[in-house]
C-alpha cells in the first residue's frame, strides 16, 4: 500500500532511543525524510541520521524557545514539515508510591512527559497552522490508560496526553485545515535496551498474563501503527483517536 509518506519530512522525537530509532527508520523507508531529534544522545542521533539520509537535531524539550528553534531550523534545512512525533519522554525505573514519592520526582516525570509533548505540540501546530496541513502524533502509554502501580506520577502524566490534550488538540485544529492529531498508547514493549538489563520471567509471565495475544509488542510494531496514522492516505478521515499497541491489554499488573 501506497502510504504518500515518500518526500515527506517528518520530525521524530526521542527520535535515536529504542521505540524513536524504529520510528524514523520506518519513515524512512516509507521514503520520507527524517528529522532525529535528541537531546544528549547525540552520537546515536547523528549516527542514524547518516544511516537514513536524514538530519539531527538537539533540543532540550522541556525548553518552549528550544522545541520553536527545533521546528524552525528543521523547516529551514529540509524545506517543510509534515509529519510530527511526540515520542520523547521518561520512565522513572524506580517505583514508589506515591506517599513516598517525592515533589521532585513528580515535577520531573511530568515535565519530561506532559511538559516536552504539549511543547513539542506547540511548536509544531504553529507551523501546521500557517501551513494548513499536518500529522501530529502523540506518544503515550498504557499505564495511562490503565494506571501504574508505584509510577503515578509517569501514569498521570500519559493519560493526560492521550486524553485532554489529544482531544483538546483535536478540536482546535479542526479550524487549520487538513491537519490530524491522533495517538498511540504502547504497552509492554521490549527494547533492545530492556532485554540488554536483563528481564524477570516472572514478570514477564504475569504482564502476558493480562494481554489477549500473549505476548510484548516490540519497537515496528508502535513504529508501523504510527505510520499508519500519520498517512493522509491510510488515516485520512482519522483524528482525535488512540490506538493501544498492546496484545489486547485489558489491565496492568498490581
Amino acid at each position: 500500500m501506497d502510504t504518500g509518506l515518500s518526500g515527506k519530512v517528518v520530525l521524530v522525537t526521542g527520535g535515536a532511543g529504542g521505540i524513536g530509532r524504529a520510528i524514523s527508520r520506518h519513515f524512512s523507508r516509507e521514503g520520507s525524510i527524517v528529522a532525529v531529534h535528541y537531546h544528549t544522545s547525540q552520537n546515536e542521533a547523528e549516527g542514524l541520521a547518516s544511516e537514513i539520509g536524514g538530519m539531527a537535531v538537539q533540543a532540550d524539550l522541556r525548553e518552549p524557545l528550544q522545541a520553536e528553534e527545533m521546528v524552525s531550523r528543521v523547516v529551514s534545512e529540509l524545506g517543510g514539515l509534515d509529519v510530527c512525533v511526540a515520542n520523547s519522554g521518561l520512565y522513572p525505573p524506580e517505583p514508589k508510591p506515591m506517599w513516598e514519592m517525592g515533589h521532585d520526582r513528580w515535577e520531573s516525570t511530568v515535565m519530561s512527559n506532559l511538559g516536552v509533548t504539549a511543547n513539542t505540540a506547540r511548536s509544531f501546530l504553529s507551523h501546521a497552522s500557517v501551513q494548513g496541513t499536518g500529522s501530529l502524533v502523540l506518544v503515550g502509554s498504557t499505564a495511562g490508560i490503565y494506571g501504574e502501580a508505584g509510577h503515578s506520577d509517569y501514569a498521570a502524566a500519559k493519560g493526560a496526553i492521550t486524553t485532554g490534550l489529544l482531544l483538546s488538540l483535536k478540536n482546535e485544529v479542526s479550524r487549520l485545515g487538513s491537519v490530524r492529531v491522533n495517538a498511540v498508547a504502547p504497552g509492554w514493549t521490549l527494547t533492545e535496551k530492556k532485554a540488554d538489563s536483563g528481564l524477570d520471567e516472572v514478570v514477564m509471565e504475569r504482564a502476558k498474563s493480562t494481554m489477549a495475544l500473549k505476548k510484548f509488542a516490540t519497537p515496528n510494531d508502535v513504529a508501523m501503527a504510527i505510520i499508519a496514522l500519520s498517512s493522509d492516505e491510510v488515516s485520512g478521515h482519522i483524528t482525535g483517536q488512540v490506538i493501544e499497541v498492546a496484545g489486547g491489554m485489558e489491565g496492568r499488573l498490581v
